[in-house]
Order: C-alpha cells, then sequence, then structure tokens
C-alpha cells in the first residue's frame, strides 16, 4: 500500500526552496544578534535589497542558460564593457540616456548572439568561448574610455540605480504589496477550480490559505521595513528601491516564459536530453540563440541598474561578478548537469548569497576570509544539491 504524500509534495512546495528560505531566515538571525540588531535594521536591509538587486536580475537568465546545459562566464565582463559604454556616451559623447542606453543594448545583443552562434552553429563550448569573452570583454570596457571613470549625471536616470531619494515611496510600496498579495490569492483560487475542473484532489481551503498567507506576510513585512527607512530625519521614507521593483518584474516575467510560453518549455527539454529535443523537432539551435539575446538584454538592464547606482561607468564594472550570478543559481537549486532550476530559487540563492558577504562585513570579517566562506559555501550548495538529487531525484 502507497504512503500518502506529505501535504509539502501535495501542495506543490520545493522542499529545497523551503529549506534554502529557512536557511536565509535562521542567517538573518544569527547575523542581527551577533550584529547586536543591526543586520535587520531597515537600513540595512535597504542597502542588500539594493546590492542584491544587480546580481538577482542576471541570475534569473542564467538558470535558464545553465538549466541547457551552457554556462556563461563573461557576463560581468559584458556587464562592464556595456555599462561604461552607455556612460560614456552619455558623459562624453552628450547622448540623451535612453539612446545611450538603446545602444548599449545593441552592442550586448551583437555580443551575446556572436558568443551564442560559435556555441549552437559551430559547437564550440559555450565555458570555452564565454572564458575568451571574461577577459576580452574586460578589455573593451578599459579601451571604450581609456580606462577613465564616466559620471552620470541625469537625475531620472540616477534613480534607476536607488541611490539617494531612489525608492518608490510609503503609498506606493503598499499599494504593491497590496496588488502581489491579491494576485497571489486569485493564483491560488483558481489553481483550486482548475484541479476541481479536472476532477483531481485539492488540499483543503485551509492549508492552501495558509501556505499563500506566508508569502504575503514575508512581503508585508519586507514593505513596512523600506517604510521605516529614512536617509536622514528631513527625507521621507524610501519604500521599496527601484531596482528592486525591476528585480521583481524581470523575475515575473522570467518566471512568465518558463511557465507560459513554448520558449521556457523547450530550454528544459534542451536540459533534460538535448538529443532527443532535435530529435523530436526542437529547434535547438535557434532557441539557443535567444537564449543568449535574452541574456544580453537583462545583461544591459543590469549594467544600466549598477552605474545609475554607482552614478558612474567604470572598466572594472562587473568584475567577479559572474561567480555571485552562477553561485546564485547553484545555491537556488540549478543543477550544473542542466534540464532542473527555477527562478524562484536564483531569488533566493542571490539573497543568501548577499546576505552572508552583508553580515560578514558587518562583523567586520577580512576580505580574505569571506572569500574563503564564500567559496566553501558554494561548494556545500552543490554537495546538498547532489545528495538530494540521489535521494528525491528532481522532486
Amino acid at each position: 500500500m502507497n504512503k500518502p504524500l506529505p501535504v509539502w509534495r501535495r501542495s506543490g512546495i520545493d522542499l529545497r526552496l523551503l529549506l534554502m528560505s529557512m536557511l536565509l531566515i535562521a542567517m538573518g538571525v544569527v547575523f542581527n544578534v551577533l550584529s547586536g540588531g543591526v543586520f535587520l535594521s531597515p537600513e540595512n536591509l535597504y542597502n542588500i535589497a539594493q546590492q542584491t538587486a544587480v546580481v538577482g536580475i542576471v541570475s534569473t537568465v542564467m538558470v535558464l542558460v545553465i538549466v541547457a546545459r551552457h554556462i556563461d562566464l563573461s557576463v560581468g565582463s559584458v556587464m562592464g564593457f556595456v555599462g561604461v559604454l552607455i556612460a560614456y556616451l552619455q558623459y562624453t559623447s552628450g547622448w540623451s540616456w535612453p539612446t545611450a542606453c538603446l545602444a548599449g543594448l545593441a552592442v550586448a545583443l551583437l555580443v551575446s548572439i556572436y558568443q551564442g552562434w560559435l556555441t549552437a552553429v559551430l559547437g564550440v563550448p559555450s565555458f570555452v568561448v564565454t572564458l575568451g569573452g571574461l577577459m576580452s570583454f574586460r578589455g573593451a570596457a578599459f579601451l571604450v574610455a581609456d580606462g577613465k571613470t564616466q559620471p552620470v549625471t541625469d537625475e531620472f536616470f540616477q534613480t534607476l540605480g536607488g541611490g539617494y531619494d531612489g525608492g518608490i515611496g510609503v503609498t506606493a510600496t503598499w499599494v504593491v504589496t497590496g496588488i502581489v498579495a491579491v494576485a497571489l490569492l486569485f493564483r491560488m483560487f483558481q489553481k483550486r477550480k482548475a484541479l476541481r475542473h479536472y476532477e483531481m484532489p485539492t488540499e483543503p481551503i485551509a492549508i492552501d490559505l495558509m501556505f499563500t498567507a506566508v508569502p504575503i506576510a514575508v512581503l508585508a513585512v519586507f514593505a513596512w521595513s523600506m517604510n521605516h527607512y529614512q536617509i536622514s530625519s528631513k527625507t521621507e521614507a524610501q519604500g521599496i528601491p527601484i531596482p528592486v521593483l525591476i528585480w521583481a518584474v524581470v523575475a515575473i516575467v522570467l518566471s512568465f516564459l518558463v511557465h507560459r510560453t513554448r520558449f521556457g518549455r523547450y530550454v528544459f527539454a534542451m536540459g533534460g536530453n538535448p538529443d532527443a529535443a532535435e530529435l523530436v523537432g526542437i529547434p535547438v539551435k535557434r532557441v539557443t540563440l535567444m537564449l543568449f539575446a535574452l541574456l544580453a538584454v537583462l545583461v544591459t538592464i543590469a549594467a544600466i541598474v549598477s552605474i545609475a547606482r554607482l552614478n558612474a561607468g567604470t572598466n572594472s564594472l562587473g568584475t567577479g561578478m559572474e561567480l555571485y550570478v552562477i553561485a546564485a543559481a547553484v545555491i537556488g537549486g540549478t543543477a550544473l548537469a542542466g534540464g532542473s532550476g527555477t527562478i524562484f530559487g536564483s531569488v533566493l540563492g542571490a539573497l543568501i548569497m548577499q546576505s552572508l558577504d552583508s553580515g560578514m562585513l558587518l562583523l567586520d570579517v577580512a576580505i580574505g576570509k569571506r572569500m574563503v566562506i564564500v567559496g566553501q559555501v558554494l561548494i556545500v550548495a552543490v554537495v546538498f544539491d547532489v545528495l538530494y538529487r540521489k535521494k528525491f531525484g528532481d522532486r
């Protein structure tokens, strides 16, 4: 006689993501105690949210790249190259920021399609192609402005980075929170309606409400915290930072692509078995090129947010970011062997990475020790993923 499935399985909860969420909460509590209450203060949470946004934006699409059995080691260098170019066109050439951003996007698309073509059409491993890109485009970032810092001064553009007065405000924050809460409840009732339509069993409504109430409560606490952060006593509360809002929109769009479009199904099919995917008629080469083009779009968005936050483009922009992006995807449960991963997992992974780094910084841990710890955390995450899949498979 088969044992009944546990509630978390019947409700579609990913155990790995649940464990990662618990780890993030535990890290917050521990760092808050050790830092004397500073870690969970509105100011620090605001900074963590802003700092995580750039890595989070790129890690959402890196999940799909890894799922399709590819890798991109050049995202940090390409972001630096595109960021410096956008800043250079604004500061030195006098272009408007929208025109400069479109030019940066065009260059990013050329770079990604070039690397994607080498990978998809010629069959060169993406690891090798993007490893070369890591060095080449870091040099290109230096050549754009001869290594000189390029300031950006447009006030609206600067708000995209969430710097001084870069939040959406108290009222807008609560409006956004309310809209998301209603959307989550609507999604829950739609799911129950669909299950009943196909005569499938449903959980008691109390259980579904509980699982829906948890993310709503987390979002409400986050909104409350952001609404209690003020840069100074003379300024209004900031609310949700604009980079976080951009990150959220990116994550929602990518989730839609994954779950509701043919492109998303093709990516996961390619990751599960590339040869079989090609045999059943999936245009593997075209989908790979589209995937690299999507990566270019999000790298450009990340570059815009980054230079807007720093108020300048520098040739060192994005240095080492590729490691944090890949780590965020892996810690969030993306299998390096391909075929498995979630957008929400990348969000959790990015938050864990940035919270760990921020917590150690508050505790004045030396940079060498921080690098060692971050590297070992990545190894532990991969080991956990391997052991989990041996025991539970991809469930």
